[in-house]
């Protein structure tokens, strides 16, 4: 369980990075490809989750 709950954690790290950069950057095409970076991460760690109540259920 603690490896799914770091990985979570790091998920959660890097999608409010990821956010912040966007929102930094000055560049449309960078602010864009950050912006989907921490969708992409947001959905992993959505993913995460339900994985780790699937486990705590079984």
């Amino acid at each position: 369980m603690t490896t799914l709950q770091d990985r979570l954690e790091r998920c959660e790290t890097l999608t409010a990075e990821c956010e912040l950069i966007a929102k930094l950057a000055t560049d449309g095409a960078k602010r864009e490809l950050y912006l989907t970076l921490a969708m992409r991460y947001r959905e992993l760690a959505a993913d995460m989750r339900k994985a780790m109540a699937a486990k705590d259920a079984a």
